[in-house]
């Protein structure tokens, strides 16, 4: 025999780290129960080499749990070479530490990733906000604006896109509304100047009329004494409706600031118009009661009030029967001020006059009226920093509501009490009033 001649492979560290990569595990090659090469560290090669592995049937093991130290570990073998003894066995070891650590390393990739995912969505919403939602509200916040009145809210119009399209469209609406309105407001503002110079023109020379065929008249020299003071009577009459247009019209020039307040009693101004309306031969068959309950004393333009309630009464006197009519002025106290209601029995106001009552110029059934009387009203309450509206009006009769803020004498200071005629505190204006 000249010799032996054996084929195979030869198992060296190279063969067992390529089988350990293919198997993703660690590695142990048995010779017998002996180790001939593993991956394993040399504390876990000399665990396992303790470990009796029993021989299997050619095949696969079943798997089996095993510690090596401080690492678990699931082992399976498998026969290389069954049939000769010793045998060869490959034995392939999962690391469930390795495993457990791959699962954490993986969880945390998956949670960074969803936290990524997180801020780069928001990233979108906040671009897609800044971008279309933002310009969207400014809009909105524009058209609001416009709802109550507001032609110069700034709108951010930028780009090119549709918002920035129909943001453009919307201001140039807006800009033509403007401009429309104020030439509206002007047309009106002209309108009324018309109406203002026709009626005064009218009123001015009815009087003139009056005050000159009367003048001729007493040129006669046949007329009795008696037919002379009737024409006089006639001249002053003419005179007085001249001089109330007038003071009507230099009504409208007055601001709140030619207010001259004084403290008093509002009972007093409402009397002293009572007489002053007494005073009128035709109405010395209205019946006029005055009612008050609670204190109205306080801060008010004494003259100008008693010409908004001269006016108020005129009305009311001109609006009953001369012969059953009745009036009922009610002064009554309420928080911060007083409140009068001027109700007649008269046949109530014309629908067709009852939405346009305080405009200037607004008469109806009156003989020599202006139009002026109740927009005078109104304008010297407002002044006051009141409100007067009509409460009710039927058949049976109207009743006027006027509401009149009051500054009681407690709320001055001693020092402008000391002065003698104390200086007057500046009017409350209350929610109902508007402004001029």
């Amino acid at each position: 025999m000249l010799g032996f001649l054996a084929v195979g492979y030869e198992i060296d560290d190279r063969v067992a780290a390529q089988v350990s990569r293919i198997a993703a595990s660690q590695v142990a090659f048995y010779f017998g129960q002996t180790i001939m090469r593993s991956t394993l560290t040399p504390a876990q090669e000399t665990e396992l080499a303790r470990h009796s592995v029993p021989r299997s049937n050619p095949g696969i093991s079943e798997p089996e749990e095993m510690q090596l130290g401080d690492e678990s570990f699931l082992s399976t073998s498998v026969e290389l070479a069954g049939q000769e003894t010793p045998s060869v066995r490959l034995s392939v070891l999962k690391s469930y530490d390795q495993a457990t650590a791959f699962l954490d390393r993986l969880n945390r990739l998956l949670l960074a990733l969803g936290l990524a995912a997180v801020v780069g969505g928001s990233l979108l919403v906040f671009l897609i906000s800044h971008t279309f939602t933002r310009p969207l509200g400014s809009l909105v916040n524009g058209v609001r604006a416009l709802e109550q009145g507001d032609f110069t809210y700034a709108l951010d119009v930028h780009g090119s896109d549709e918002v920035a399209e129909v943001t453009g469209a919307f201001k140039r609406m807006r800009n033509s509304l403007l401009k429309t309105q104020q030439d509206l407001l002007d047309a009106e503002r002209l309108a009324t100047i018309g109406r203002m110079a026709s009626s005064i023109s009218h009123d001015l020379r009815h009087s003139l009329a009056a005050i000159v065929a009367n003048a001729e008249f007493l040129c006669e020299s046949r007329l009795s004494a008696d037919q002379r003071e009737e024409l006089y009577g006639e001249v002053r009459i003419a005179v007085n409706q001249m001089t109330d247009l007038i003071d009507s019209l230099l009504e409208f020039s007055r601001t709140r600031e030619s207010l001259r307040p004084s403290y008093g009693s509002v009972r007093d101004s409402i009397e002293h118009v009572v007489q002053a309306i007494r005073s009128h031969p035709e109405f010395h068959n209205v019946q006029l009661a005055i009612s008050e309950q609670g204190n109205s004393t306080g801060w008010f333009d004494p003259k100008r009030l008693e010409r908004a309630l001269y006016n108020l009464l005129l009305n009311a006197c001109e609006a009953v029967v001369s012969n059953a009519g009745s009036i009922l002025v009610e002064l009554r106290e309420i928080r911060d001020g007083a409140e009068i209601r001027v109700s007649d029995n008269g046949h109530g106001i014309p629908d067709s006059i009852r939405g346009k009552l305080f405009e200037p110029f607004v008469s109806q059934g009156k003989e020599n009226g202006t139009g002026l009387g109740l927009t005078v009203v109104q304008k010297i309450v407002q002044d006051h920093g009141g409100d007067i509206a009509v409460e009710k009006s039927s058949p049976e009769g109207t009743v006027f509501r006027l509401k009149l803020p009051l500054t009681s004498a407690s709320e001055v200071s001693p020092d402008n009490r000391a002065g003698g005629r104390p200086g007057a505190p500046p009017l409350v204006r209350t929610k109902g009033a508007q402004s001029e």
